[in-house]
């Protein structure tokens, strides 16, 4: 089945670095353009405003030395009118107080009535003035006034052309796309370049990775450009490290197991080989082997049980019985059926409760992990010694801990117990009956009930496990 390439770069680091590149290179630069190019026009057309407003205070005041609104025929206003109006690039009309039109620069509606809504804000005290920019012009209004009277006696209109300023904004803008332009090409050649660089990296770690699982490569990768693909190498070659423990692990287990089944199966054949081989056999001799033979079979049937309890542990959480239960009263009838193998001993078990506990727990599986630890404790004690189970609470986790003060667990070996079939002094456990599985089968069960299980030990001081499981349990 062909991959869809397209689809793939798409998909890929590489495209989104380009993009990221891309989009932060070209975005910032359109929005800083588009935000000079209407400061620009604002600017523009306020110091247009401004320059045409001065000019036609200036005019006022001559207007009123020369009394032009009571007349117009002034050659020197008139001339600076002409100017102004010339200059505007627009058209310069002059109201006296009652609207009445006494000068127009194109020469048509002098002697009208002047009707403007701006000449009308500006008789109110208002600012006149007004930028039509779909008409690329400017309209204001300059009151024409005596200072020594406080009234009003004309107006001026002064329509100013804009279309030079929008000539300038659209230069500016072409120049800018084509600027952007330019730099949107080079931003793409450079983020092209950069993202062949930054992913370079990462396509080593793949081409390790597929030497690594094709079987071309037997040791660990190194990437060590970044700080990213140093963590990312690193935690594969925990991973793999992981993996070959695991493979060795299941190596020793299969061994082990071939071994655990095939030691009682040779023992039975020897037992039978030597009852069919002997002539006149007397009944106790006959009797002593088969009652080899029977704990030889039981032996077999434990390793075969416990590993079936292994494989029950292994599947899904969804195999779980929860019931709210009260761990103090469990824990009694756990120590209540245990006390017949205790007592052949002479060893004491002890069950402190530091508080009533109520949790929920599958009342099979915890039972058995409690009795595997209990068991273990008797197992592995001294004569006259003792087993302490306290149970205490918060308001989250209940603890369980198991006590003893029989033989301890070497300091190298705590790491290994729960392995399975691990033993930490394997002559002894095959004397006592132990398959090595009681431990593996404790933790499964432990982390079935999203709980926890440590051990603290000291050779020939006793050991003490640790568990601790939520009150309520979440699947």
């Amino acid at each position: 089945m062909k991959k869809n390439k397209s689809g793939s770069f798409f998909r890929s680091l590489r495209f989104r670095i380009l993009v990221i590149l891309f989009v932060f290179g070209i975005v910032p630069g359109a929005v800083m353009a588009g935000i000079l190019y209407v400061n620009y026009e604002d600017h523009a057309i306020q110091t247009r405003t401004e320059k045409f407003y001065r000019q036609c205070e200036i005019l006022s005041n001559i207007m009123i030395r020369e009394n032009y609104l009571n007349d117009s025929s002034s050659q020197t206003v008139n001339s600076k009118l002409e100017l102004l109006s010339n200059l505007a690039g627009g058209r310069v009309l002059v109201a006296d107080r009652d609207f009445r039109i006494v000068k127009d620069t194109y020469g048509i509606d002098k002697g009208k009535i002047l009707v403007s809504a701006l000449v009308v804000k500006m008789f109110r005290g208002e600012k006149a003035v007004r930028y039509d920019k779909d008409g690329n012009y400017i309209e204001l209004s300059v009151p024409v006034r005596s200072p020594e009277v406080k009234q009003l006696q004309g107006a001026m209109l002064v329509t100013v052309s804009t279309r030079d300023i929008r000539d300038d904004l659209m230069d500016m803008l072409q120049t800018g796309l084509i600027a952007l332009a330019c730099i949107a090409a080079a931003a793409v050649v450079f983020a092209y370049f950069l993202s062949k660089s930054l992913v370079k990296p990462l396509a080593r770690i793949t081409r390790s990775i597929e030497d690594l699982t094709d079987g071309y490569q037997d040791e660990t990768i190194s990437v060590a450009d970044y700080t990213e693909t140093a963590l990312i190498t690193d935690a594969f070659n925990k991973m793999v490290t992981r993996m070959k423990v695991l493979d060795d692990s299941r190596s020793e287990f299969v061994s082990n197991v071939s071994h655990e089944l095939k030691t009682p199966m040779t023992s039975m054949k020897v037992l039978a080989d030597s009852l069919v081989g002997q002539q006149g056999i007397s009944e106790e001799l006959y009797q002593e082997f088969l009652q080899d033979i029977t704990r030889e079979i039981d032996r077999e049937n434990k390793i075969i049980t416990d590993l079936l309890a292994l494989v029950r542990m292994d599947k899904k959480a969804s195999d779980m019985h929860i019931e709210h239960r009260n761990i103090n009263v469990l824990l009694e009838e756990i120590l209540k059926r245990l006390k017949p193998i205790a007592r052949q001993r002479n060893i004491d078990l002890i069950f402190d409760s530091i508080r009533p506990v109520e949790a929920d727990v599958d009342e099979v599986k915890f039972t058995l992990a409690i009795s595997n630890l209990v068991e273990n404790g008797i197992k592995y004690n001294v004569d006259d010694g003792w087993v302490r189970v306290t149970l205490d609470a918060d308001h989250k986790e209940f603890t369980v801990t198991v006590e003893d003060s029989g033989l301890g667990i070497p300091e190298d070996s705590l790491e290994r117990i729960f392995e399975r079939f691990y033993r930490v002094d394997k002559s002894h456990s095959r004397e006592i009956g132990g398959t090595g599985l009681g431990l593996s089968i404790t933790k499964s069960t432990v982390a079935m009930h999203n709980g926890k299980i440590k051990v603290a030990s000291k050779e020939g001081e006793g050991t003490t496990f640790t568990i601790r499981i939520p009150l309520s349990y979440i699947p």
